[in-house]
């Protein structure tokens, strides 16, 4: 009875007895059902045609299904031809057309009609009608349905899926069809998709995976420290706006900038050759990849830009580190350390030569002072970050769908690590004088995230939270940053390797233990023996023989070099990861070439499968967190029924 106002509200949408039976019936089923295929990637940083490609083959398990499928009954070329017309069915249309110089294509369409038929069908199975059925475009809804049913039960049903293929061809919609059933295999071949963070920089079309990921059916984001610089930047964070400047520059990574999101860097191009137009800026030279092609004119340009906003980031820095004495940032402060007479610098109590003495805009008295050109530049692209429609709808989405962490299935996820000190313990941050360490920390740290975006521009929550977001990014005890100091300034000013060195948080020298992993469990209200932590940030130098794989199976580092600037390190092309009804498989990939290589050679990416864990029985969706929903929800209806039954609460004509 104490339930009873909550079973009133229940009983809205199930007015009978026998809706909230029908609706107990059919929950019970979907549980018998196996377990959706889940697919972890993560550190993507805008390889836009690597990353859609791996979508588009499910990393290798749209493969996999076709060799199930038909096995010897036909020919491997054939089954390396369907998997390209179901990863890119537009081009490879296209192409066939061309190949067949106006011949008659019915058999071609026939044929693959039939294939992606029964693929399409294969991979529905898993789910119930009432979600295939959603997933279903309204044109074509009652006929693929009809086809995604039949199941040849005798000459009669035969015929009559004959005769729908048969027409679909004769009225010329199998060009249409094709194109659907192969999008459909596509969604049906994943049914959760988990991206571990770092959508952002380094490759050149970030906004075309969050446009992806827009339309994605069932996706969540474990934000990384590259993502939240930019959600800081669309927040209004000035310090955080020449971060993302300056790494852009720095990789020569104008697209996503310019016609990615439409910044406009015309402001800050006339004040750098102006500031700059006699200086070499040789450390400011961006680091191009191979396929980049610019005129010495070009790169000097961008030099030129490069250090107008680096040097605009430290004085905006130095003035937060001030400002925010909590962050324990003080000595990250090195535009105040520099002998401009003598052109040295000293660093905890060592004196460097600098290799560029050239600071026209640098007060010696007040370094952090940014000049009257400086303050109308930072403003301008402030208004240009805040107002950009693009940007901002993916920032809301980054929002909507991401978190700092998410435990799903027995799977923790997370991009960096839990700041943890050289004794093991989990680090302690005090944020307005309350100490947080581990699952807190994390928390407290979301919130704060979220008020920087969301809060009223001009408040303190707003201008806290945005401190936060830039602490994210550099601070010695970020879960996204992970190291004890970001030495940016060391890496363009001083030639000496070892000062650029950056000390990982012991996390990554504890993680390989079993004992601490289970502390991190019990941390977060996990099972010890029988959870996962899935990781991303630190690519796995596969080339110097390390392991993906950490204390033996506890943890998942997928961060394999997605990026291309990462591959000679890591020496593969990235790690995914696949949790399906039979267990967890780890996918290392090779280089992926190009886009226009795949459809023209029917070339796929050259995957190696490891299955890390098989399950001794099929998993079903009660074996999961969503089978858990489900039964929670039967248990409420059980109730209703009980209450009606009892005269509690009355029955709805």
């Amino acid at each position: 009875m104490k339930n009873i106002d909550f079973l009133k509200i229940q009983s809205k949408f199930f007015p009978t007895v026998n809706d909230a039976c029908k609706e107990i019936i059919n929950l019970s089923s979907i549980l018998s059902l196996p377990k959706g295929t889940e697919h972890f990637l993560s550190d993507i940083h805008g390889e836009y045609e690597a990353f859609s490609h791996i979508i588009k083959n499910a990393s290798g398990t749209i493969k996999n299904k076709i060799e199930e499928l038909f096995g010897a009954s036909i020919m491997n070329v054939e089954k390396k031809s369907l998997a390209t017309l179901i990863y890119y069915p537009q081009e490879m249309i296209r192409k066939n057309r061309e190949i067949s110089k106006n011949r008659d294509l019915s058999d071609w369409y026939k044929i693959n009609l039939y294939r992606l038929v029964e693929l399409c069908r294969a991979l529905s199975s898993g789910y119930t009608r009432s979600k295939v059925r959603k997933a279903l475009p309204k044109d074509f809804s009652y006929i693929l349905e009809e086809l995604l049913n039949e199941r040849y039960i005798d000459k009669n049903r035969e015929s009559y899926f004959d005769g729908i293929i048969k027409t679909i061809i004769e009225l010329d919609k199998a060009e249409e069809f094709i194109i659907t059933l192969s999008k459909l295999i596509q969604q049906f071949a994943i049914d959760r998709l988990h991206i571990i963070g770092d959508i952002f920089d380094r490759g050149k079309s970030a906004e075309k995976i969050l446009d992806m990921l827009l339309d994605y059916h069932n996706v969540d984001i474990q934000w990384g420290n590259h993502d939240i610089l930019w959600m800081a930047a669309a927040a209004g964070s000035e310090v955080c706006m020449a971060n993302v400047l300056r790494i852009s520059l720095r990789y020569g990574n104008l697209h996503t900038l310019e016609e990615g999101y439409g910044i406009n860097l015309l402001h800050l191009g006339a004040f750098a050759m102006e500031t700059y137009k006699d200086d070499p800026c040789i450390s400011f030279y961006p680091k191009l990849s191979s396929s980049e092609e610019y005129s010495d004119k070009t790169i000097r340009f961008i030099a030129q830009m490069h250090k107008a906003i680096s040097i605009i980031q430290f004085k905006i820095e130095g003035q937060l580190i001030d400002k925010y004495k909590e962050f324990e940032l003080e000595e990250r402060k090195l535009l105040n350390k520099i002998d401009f007479d003598k052109g040295t610098i000293e660093i905890l109590g060592k004196r460097y030569k600098l290799n560029d003495t050239n600071f026209p805009t640098i007060n010696p008295k007040m370094p952090y002072k940014l000049t009257e050109e400086e303050e109308i530049l930072i403003s301008k692209l402030k208004f240009s970050f805040m107002n950009n429609d693009k940007l901002q709808e993916h920032t809301r989405f980054l929002f909507l769908k991401g978190s700092m962490y998410l435990k799903f299935n027995g799977n923790l996820l997370y991009h960096g690590c839990i700041p943890t000190e050289e004794n093991g313990e989990f680090s302690e941050f005090n944020i307005n004088g309350i100490a947080y360490k581990g699952k807190k920390l994390i928390e407290i740290l979301e919130e704060y995230i979220r008020d920087g975006f969301f809060r009223k521009e001009g408040t303190k929550e707003k201008e806290y939270g945005k401190a936060i977001m830039w602490y994210l990014w550099n601070g010695s005890k970020s879960p996204l940053f992970g190291k004890d100091q970001m030495k940016t300034f060391e890496r363009y000013f001083i030639d000496n390797e070892e000062i650029h060195k950056e000390n990982r948080n012991y996390y990554y020298t504890y993680r390989d233990k079993e004992e601490y992993l289970r502390k991190i469990f019990t941390e977060f209200e996990m099972d010890n023996e029988n959870s996962h932590i899935i990781n991303g940030h630190v690519p796995v130098k596969a080339i110097k023989g390390e392991k993906p794989v950490k204390a033996n199976g506890k943890l998942f580092v997928i961060d394999g070099g997605l990026s291309k600037a990462y591959q000679k390190t890591t020496g593969i092309a990235g790690y995914t990861l696949i949790y399906n009804s039979k267990g967890i498989i780890l996918v290392a990939h090779e280089p992926f070439h190009s886009t226009k290589k795949a459809i023209e050679e029917e070339k796929d990416i050259v995957s190696t499968k490891i299955i890390i864990e098989k399950t001794e029985k099929q998993l079903l969706i009660s074996d999961t967190d969503t089978g858990k929903e489900i039964m929670e929800q039967i248990k409420i209806l059980k109730h209703l029924v009980e209450a009606y039954k009892k005269g509690w609460i009355k029955e709805k004509n």
